[in-house]
């Protein structure tokens, strides 16, 4: 990755935001658009120039949640940054595919790919985009995740082992108990705490702070995921171009949860996408 030079750094930053929906939580989606906005006029507060593009791809197929959606960003989102797109697809073209069509749309020196159940801290924006431009040889950053009660989130991960991923998925509880330590370890927990800043193999998809010419540079998400293991390949491919970097001083609130928690369906889809991640990039059993 190239260098930024003194002026490059003081220079007006753009920014690029992808969003994607499909019927999510409309509360949600309203309080991630305000937190964004909070956390932009955190950053122009204390000096830093960010030009901020949002792109929302709505993935939604139900015309009422649509509509709810487009007269949102009409009334209430155009006015609060430089530049806003929504647009739908017809159809749920996927997580990763729909992120790769917002990424087509912009020229940005750094794009985030946020959830529209996250809700960023403040001084996140600033943050993630201090450590990028003082960092010249990381792609990507990921933040401190904690949910809504205030507990931490471990969104890092190491390689995915076969049964670390069963036991995530299908264990009962006392089970997984057994395997505490062993699971705690693929969250890579001794790393990712509150204070230490960490090199990473693996980020979630939830929330990336990254330069967009590194996301470009690998061609995004790969079309092979329609939902899950996305990120995790994605991953993979930008430690081509640079590190991925942990930085727990860019705070987000998650309010999503495990894949094991939203029914057979996302399960089924979580071992059909996993099966792919395998078979291209190595088999781990134990």
């Amino acid at each position: 990755m190239k260098k930024p030079s003194p002026k490059q750094s003081a220079r007006r930053v753009s920014l690029s935001v992808s969003m994607v929906t499909y019927n999510s939580s409309f509360d949600l989606l309203c309080q991630s658009v305000d937190s964004l906005q909070r956390a932009l006029d955190w950053a122009r507060q204390r000096g830093c120039d960010i030009e901020l593009q949002l792109l929302l791809v709505d993935n939604s197929t139900d015309p009422v949640y649509r509509s709810r959606v487009q007269q949102f960003i009409t009334s209430e989102v155009q006015q609060k940054f430089d530049a806003v797109q929504c647009w739908h697809p017809g159809a749920n073209i996927g997580y990763g595919a729909a992120h790769n069509q917002a990424l087509a749309k912009t020229e940005s020196d750094y794009h985030l790919l946020m959830n529209p159940d996250v809700q960023l801290a403040k001084n996140s924006l600033l943050q993630g985009l201090r450590f990028l431009q003082q960092q010249s040889d990381v792609v990507m950053v990921s933040p401190r995740a904690t949910n809504a009660q205030g507990q931490i989130q471990y969104l890092c991960k190491r390689y995915p082992s076969v049964l670390v991923l069963v036991l995530r998925a299908f264990a009962p509880g006392f089970l997984r108990s057994w395997f505490r330590s062993y699971l705690q370890s693929y969250e890579i927990r001794e790393l990712c705490g509150e204070k230490g800043v960490a090199e990473v193999p693996l980020v979630s998809g939830c929330c990336m702070y990254a330069r967009t010419e590194a996301l470009q540079a690998v061609a995004g998400f790969s079309d092979r995921y329609f939902m899950y293991f996305e990120d995790f390949d994605l991953s993979l491919r930008l430690h081509r171009v640079g590190r991925l970097v942990y930085l727990p001083k860019m705070h987000i609130v998650h309010h999503g949860g495990y894949s094991a928690r939203k029914g057979w369906r996302h399960i089924t889809m979580f071992v059909h996408s996993g099966w792919k991640f395998f078979w291209r990039h190595g088999w781990c059993w134990i």
